[in-house]
């Protein structure tokens, strides 16, 4: 057993008890009485520092400590929750999140601590540590005092292994050791204890077992037999120096022959097997090298008799191992639709069974990887709450975040990209969207400013909207900077003119600030999406307030795709971009402002000609059909050649070479030939 095993465990664990302080922290600032809440804050703080100590960082269980004294004050009412004293704690926060990602970035800075320590240290009084300890680390053993110690029933065997070591000077022990009730990473404590007393000795039984400590399978104490030549205070000392013990009982072994009595009938029957082989196992304690004896220990009956707890619901699987399963998945497809296309061009109709039941289990399979991709966007979103209030404090502006549909499942690869538009988003919601307090009573609304970031599916897409209640956007203001600029705004509604801020180097802002920056942000937000196959639509009302509603698909690896004719090239283009297909005729198309447009119901729709965007010469003669395609709030019609019907595709990345290409999104593989997937945000 090695410590980095538990490497990842630690980093995961103690992101997620960051973010839980995080959170606690801001409803502890809006409810500074919740005693609950501070008690829920103490814990994790407790546990976070046992955490870092058991994997040896002792900087970041420095800081904690120093972190508890403070909530140490808040919990005796020594010290009041206020905005400085949170900020504070929350800057304590960025340097532990700071620490710890270098630790899982495996780099050697080190993150400064001395200023923070210091700011701490002036919220406290100075012998806040000391009471501190007395206050925590006093009454826990107390606390685990009532715990039932497991005797530990010696057999045969056992008994003459502890003669023969006493016979060689060896003293012999049994030892329980009562953990700390907030002990997260018990196995890995564990780990320590029996490392710590093999350097000196020989562990010849363990309750519980050692595969249950393995599995975390056990409460908070540890009952071990152990031969040593150090002295019982030695020993004691040796256990009570490992972080998280919280009481040690060392005593001596002692045994007459009421012991061999005493033994339960399950040791009485497996004796005489133990006595046949007990010159070999006695060498094995002695030449083996100890870890090994010690984990390849079964457990006896009684012993396991004693622990059914439940197993884990859950296992942490490596991401890279959840990509290549993913892989392996889209290559499966891919051969199913090549058979298909075999049996059909061959008429195999005995294979059109078996072709139906792969079918089934592809889909489902697939279905089911999708599944486990899936995160939830609270992954996102929890980190947001703490930045309005940053912001709030920074602007000086009263701002609330309410946040809606967090629980909205995207695939894992949206879900990493998609956090820094929506800091974008969010920081020009803060910045430019709320007015100050002044300007929001002086036009009659509510003093705290309201940014809304809401989730929700919609059929084969996620929608989240970020939207505030702050003064809008002017299309006028836009107008004048467009036109200083040197873009044309002839002809544009208020609709587009607003939309000229998605545009490269684009701001209306006449100052540069640290929260909203240089108007670069925009662009990058809808370079983003639009890379995710997305889009971003801005509707906004002057003194209403602003929102964005940015439209991701679920999954960026199999979709569902309908294969057309450009010329003789076959393309795809995702089902999720088409309302319908309508057959191409002459009359339906017209001209305005020199560009075609078709009459489709009661509504004018632009026309692009797929086959001259791409560059493709086709047959003026052939039967051609009109795609009418959504892309946000845009509908446009799209001319294609003909149509060869609907396929499920797996994307495929165009590469390094092909990638300037905007016109596509990736490609697939049909037929054994490569087939291009049309961008359709693109070419709208």
């Amino acid at each position: 057993m090695d410590t980095s095993q538990y490497m990842s465990m630690f980093l995961e664990e103690s992101m997620d008890n960051l973010q839980i302080l995080n959170d606690s922290l801001l409803e502890l600032e809006q409810n500074p009485e919740d005693v609950d809440k501070l008690n829920e804050i103490f814990r994790v703080a407790h546990t976070l520092k046992g955490m870092a100590a058991t994997m040896g960082f002792s900087k970041i269980a420095e800081l904690t400590h120093k972190m508890e004294d403070v909530l140490t004050e808040f919990r005796d009412g020594e010290l009041k929750v206020t905005q400085k004293v949170v900020t504070i704690l929350f800057k304590c926060l960025d340097t532990l999140e700071q620490m710890i990602n270098n630790i899982a970035e495996e780099t050697e800075e080190d993150t400064p601590i001395d200023e923070i320590m210091e700011d701490l240290e002036n919220l406290t009084d100075g012998n806040v540590e000391e009471e501190e300890e007395e206050k925590e680390e006093e009454p826990l053993p107390v606390q685990n005092q009532n715990l039932e110690v497991q005797e530990i029933q010696l057999n045969e065997y056992d008994i003459n292994v502890i003669k023969q070591a006493k016979d060689r000077n060896f003293n012999a022990f049994k030892i329980h050791v009562f953990l700390n009730e907030n002990t997260l990473l018990k196995s890995a404590r564990a780990f320590l204890i029996f490392k710590d007393l093999e350097d000196w000795g020989e562990i010849i039984k363990s309750i519980p077992a050692t595969e249950d400590i393995e599995n975390e399978n056990f409460d908070l104490t540890i009952s071990l037999v152990y031969l040593t030549e150090k002295s019982k205070d030695e020993v004691y000392n040796v256990v009570m120096n490992i972080s998280e013990v919280d009481k040690v009982i060392v005593d001596e072994v002692k045994f007459d022959t009421n012991e061999k009595n005493n033994m339960n009938s399950d040791d009485k029957t497996n004796t005489k097997a133990e006595e046949k082989d007990k010159n070999t196992e006695k060498d094995k304690v002695e030449k083996q090298p100890k870890k090994k004896n010690v984990t390849k220990r079964k457990k006896s009956s009684s012993e396991s008799g004693n622990h059914h707890k439940k197993a884990h619901q859950s296992v942490r699987v490596d991401l890279e191992r959840l990509d290549k399963f993913m892989n392996m998945v889209s290559e499966l497809v891919i051969h199913r639709t090549r058979l298909e296309q075999i049996s059909q061009n061959h008429k195999l109709l005995e294979l059109n069974e078996t072709l139906e039941q792969i079918a089934r289990t592809t889909s489902d399979l697939q279905d089911l990887v999708m599944k486990i991709r899936m995160l939830p966007l609270e992954v996102v979103f929890n980190r947001f709450p703490r930045m309005i209030r940053d912001l709030s404090v920074e602007l000086g502006k009263d701002m609330e975040l309410i946040i809606k549909g967090q629980e909205t499942e995207l695939d894992r690869t949206v879900i990493d990209e998609i956090g820094e538009p929506l800091i974008h988003l969010l920081r020009n919601a803060a910045d430019h969207g709320v007015e100050s307090t002044e300007k929001r009573i002086k036009k009659g609304k509510d003093p705290v400013g309201k940014i809304k970031l809401i989730a929700y599916q919609e059929g084969t897409k996620a929608v989240i909207k970020v939207s505030d209640d702050g003064g809008g956007i002017d299309p006028q203001v836009i107008k004048e900077k467009a036109e200083s600029l040197g873009i044309k705004t002839e002809g544009m509604n208020d609709s587009d003119l607003r939309n000229l801020i998605f545009e490269q180097g684009f701001s209306t802002n006449k100052e540069v600030t640290d929260v909203s920056g240089r108007g670069v942000g925009m662009d990058v937000v809808k370079t983003k999406i639009t890379t995710l196959g997305g889009t971003v639509d801005l509707v906004s009302e002057i003194d209403k307030g602003t929102s964005f509603i940015i439209r991701l698909p679920l999954t960026l690896q199999i979709i569902q795709a309908l294969l057309v004719k450009v010329g003789t090239e076959t393309m795809a283009i995702s089902l999720g971009y088409i309302d319908r297909v309508i057959d191409y005729e002459e009359k339906l198309i017209k001209k305005t402002n020199n560009k075609e447009v078709i009459l489709y119901g009661d509504t004018v729709i632009p026309l692009i000609r797929a086959n001259e965007k791409l560059g493709i010469e086709t047959d003026e003669d052939s039967k051609k059909y009109i795609i009418i395609v959504r892309v946000g709030e845009k509908t446009v019609g799209l001319l294609v050649d003909s149509l060869l019907g609907q396929q499920e595709i797996v994307i495929k990345p165009l590469g390094k070479t092909l990638q300037g290409l905007k016109e596509y999104i990736g490609a697939t593989i049909l037929g054994g030939l490569v087939t291009l997937i049309l961008d359709v945000a693109a070419l709208v």
